[in-house]
C-alpha cells in the first residue's frame, strides 16, 4: 500500500533520526555503556530505509505480489529482533541507575528477569488452542499468526518499560539520578512509546492501512521520542560521581540487606563435642576405680 506525502515526509524524518542517534551513539561511544542500544539504533538505522525501499517497489502493481512477502517477513523479522533487544536494553537501564548500589543491583536484576519471563509466558499464554488448530488447516493464516505473536511479545516488553520508568521516576531522590542521566532518558523514550501504543491500541477500530489516523498519532509519537534521544544523546551528560548516602537511611540498610543475600557466611571452626565427652568417660572411670580400690581395702581392714 502506498504512503500519502504527509506520512513520507513523517517516515523519512524518522529515517533520519534513526541515522542520527546511531551516529551520536557511535561518536560519543555510548554504545560502550549501553551497548543493546546501540544495536538497537543500528538496526533501526539499517532496516528503516531498506524497508521504505521495499514499501516504494512494492506500490507498483507489477510486482506487488513478490514484495509483499519480502516486507511482511522483513518487518517482522526486524520488529521480533527489537522486543528482544528491547528487554536487554531495560536490563542496561536498570542497571546503569543502580550501579552506585551493587547489592540492590544484583539483586534487583535477578527478580527483572524473572518478572520478564513471567511477562513474556503470560503473554504467549493468550494464544488458543482454537487459533492453533486453524493455523494448522490453512498454512496462509501463519501471515496473522506471525503478527499475533509480535504483538503479545512487545506488549509485555512495554508493560516492563513502563514499570523500570514508574520506578526510576519514584526512587530517583533515593539512587541520586539526574533526569539529565542518559539511562533516565532512554528510559523516558521508551515509556512515552509504550504509553502511545496502550492508548492506540484501545481504539483498534482505527488499525487497518498505513493512511488510519492511528498511524498518523503514532508516528508522531515516535518521532517525539527521536527528538528526546537525539537531545540526550546531544548534549553533555553531568558528571557521574560516587553515590554518597548516610548509613542511617533506608536504602543503605537495604543494599547492605542485597548484599549479604545470595552470599555463604564464612565458616567458624567449632569444637567437637567427642573430645568433651572422651574426657568425661574417662573421668567416670577413674572414679570408679578409686571406688572400687576404696571399697576392697576398707573389706579387708
Amino acid at each position: 500500500m502506498s504512503l500519502n506525502p504527509a506520512m513520507w515526509i513523517m517516515t523519512l524524518a524518522e529515517m533520519t533520526f534513526w541515522i542520527t542517534l546511531a551516529v551520536l551513539f557511535r561518536r560519543k561511544n555510548l554504545q560502550q555503556r549501553f551497548p543493546a542500544m546501540g544495536w538497537y539504533l543500528a538496526l533501526r538505522a539499517i532496516s528503516t530505509p531498506l524497508l521504505l525501499a521495499v514499501l516504494a517497489i512494492q506500490s507498483q502493481p507489477s510486482s506487488a505480489r513478490l514484495w509483499f512477502a519480502a516486507y511482511f517477513f522483513g518487518y517482522w523479522t526486524v520488529y521480533l529482533a527489537s522486543t528482544v533487544l528491547l528487554f536487554l536494553i531495560t536490563l542496561e537501564v536498570f542497571r546503569s541507575a543502580l550501579a552506585g548500589f551493587s547489592g540492590l543491583m544484583r539483586f534487583g536484576t535477578v527478580i527483572f528477569r524473572w518478572a520478564a519471563v513471567a511477562s513474556v509466558i503470560i503473554s504467549l499464554s493468550t494464544i488458543s488452542i482454537a487459533h492453533l488448530d486453524i493455523f494448522n488447516r490453512n498454512p496462509s493464516a501463519y501471515f496473522t499468526l506471525i503478527p499475533t505473536l509480535a504483538y503479545q511479545l512487545m506488549r509485555s516488553m512495554s508493560i516492563i518499560e513502563l514499570c523500570l520508568l514508574a520506578f526510576l521516576c519514584l526512587s530517583m531522590n533515593a539512587l541520586r539520578l539526574s533526569a539529565r542521566d542518559l539511562s533516565f532518558g532512554i528510559a523516558l523514550g521508551f515509556g512515552i512509546l509504550s504509553s502511545g501504543d496502550f492508548v492506540i491500541g484501545a481504539f483498534e477500530s482505527w488499525r487497518g492501512t498505513l493512511i488510519d489516523p492511528a498511524q498518523f498519532i503514532s508516528e508522531g509519537i515516535l518521532l517525539f521520542a527521536l527528538c528526546l534521544w537525539v537531545t540526550y544523546a546531544a548534549l553533555p551528560e553531568p558528571e557521574r560521581r560516587p553515590v554518597v548516602v548516610p548509613a542511617s537511611s533506608t536504602i543503605y540498610r537495604w543494599n547492605e540487606i542485597a548484599s549479604a543475600l545470595g552470599h555463604k557466611s564464612p565458616k567458624v571452626a567449632v569444637p567437637q563435642p567427642a573430645s568433651a565427652f572422651f574426657l568425661a568417660d574417662v573421668e567416670k572411670v577413674v572414679e570408679k576405680v578409686i571406688t572400687r580400690t576404696l571399697t576392697e581395702s576398707e573389706s579387708n581392714s
